[in-house]
């Protein structure tokens, strides 16, 4: 599927026109959810029915980081009946279709087709129990370099032995990155400084004490301070990224957003969020058009990671990457 999707991405790209929508058969209607607006991804997946030809009228809504609205979208994707629902990231994706093993068909959509994007760890997240193997119509786009390849690529930029990390324990993909982290650090020896973020009664996470908690890991002896995919953590990037560049503590993101940002970010391994975007468009035309189940359609990330280095960033911190480096990462 993955090869299918470069192999047919190449050919839009050598196309100097595409295929009039009118022409192209009977409009499909997707139910787009976002979490803290749109992004790059939607931009890729907008561009690639664009590009293909493929009519589709996209209804648009934005939780704005509020789980309580998921409720109501699930209401209305009941009552207008899309022909896919289409969600961005963990906590939207587990508000609509529900944890594999507890889906409750008054709160939850079970009878459409539904496809993700930016869900970190699908798995542990109990969106599917397999990438491959499912008994629901969801399927998806990973975005996330694994945990193994994501240190390896922090100890060619400089070596640690400690490494921190600021997590949200109320986001499911998070909790499960960190569980990820512990168990790496045990068979590749280095320590992990963990840290969550502040938690209101009701456990949603807050923005206090971030600069105390950035403090108290290079305290610890943080090497680097490890930026997840964490959707609150991203929220929240300028106060962390900030406070780990004035305990000069550099950091590295599992996320390409993160490097996008005026946010002083280092460094990291990630996928490009326009080309997940397509990617996703390409696996809804398999359902749309194709007609193919989404249980058969594998959950899959990019074959390609970019490694980007900030290089105001480590001026800034007196930590220039290594030549190496030079020959490989893209350095912005």
């Amino acid at each position: 599927m993955r090869r299918v999707f470069l192999q047919q991405l190449a050919a839009v790209a050598l196309a100097t026109t595409a295929a009039p929508m009118s022409a192209q058969g009977p409009r499909f209607r997707i139910y787009a959810i976002t979490w803290r607006g749109k992004t790059q991804v939607e931009k890729g997946l907008e561009d690639y029915f664009g590009k293909q030809g493929i009519p589709v009228e996209f209804i648009w809504r934005d939780a704005e980081q509020q789980p309580a609205k998921l409720a109501e979208f699930v209401a209305e994707i009941k009552s207008v009946r899309p022909d896919l629902v289409y969600t961005w990231g963990t906590p939207p994706t587990l508000g609509v279709a529900g944890p594999h093993d507890a889906v409750d068909p008054k709160k939850h959509v079970t009878d459409i087709p539904m496809l993700f994007a930016l869900v970190a760890a699908p798995i542990a997240a109990k969106v599917a129990p397999s990438l491959t193997n499912r008994t629901r119509d969801i399927t998806g786009v990973t975005h996330v370099a694994a945990l193994d390849a994501q240190m390896e690529a922090i100890r060619t930029y400089r070596p640690f032995k400690r490494l921190g990390v600021l997590y949200n324990a109320a986001e499911r993909n998070s909790v499960a990155t960190a569980e990820g982290l512990r168990q790496l650090a045990t068979t590749q020896r280095f320590q992990i400084i963990e840290q969550t973020f502040d938690r209101s009664a009701d456990g949603k996470a807050q923005p206090t004490n971030i600069g105390e908690k950035v403090e108290a890991m290079k305290r610890a002896g943080a090497d680097w301070l490890y930026l997840g995919p964490d959707t609150y953590l991203f929220s929240q990037i300028d106060q962390v990224a900030s406070a780990a560049m004035e305990q000069r503590l550099p950091t590295f993101s599992a996320t390409e957003a993160a490097l996008g940002l005026k946010a002083p970010v280092l460094a990291g391994l990630v996928s490009s969020y326009y080309t997940i975007g397509q990617f996703a468009g390409y696996k809804a035309e398999q359902i749309l058009v194709k007609k193919q189940r989404a249980r058969d359609i594998a959950i899959e990330s990019l074959s390609r990671y970019s490694f980007i280095v900030r290089m105001d960033v480590a001026k800034q911190l007196d930590i220039l990457p290594p030549v190496s480096l030079f020959n490989y990462a893209t350095i912005r």
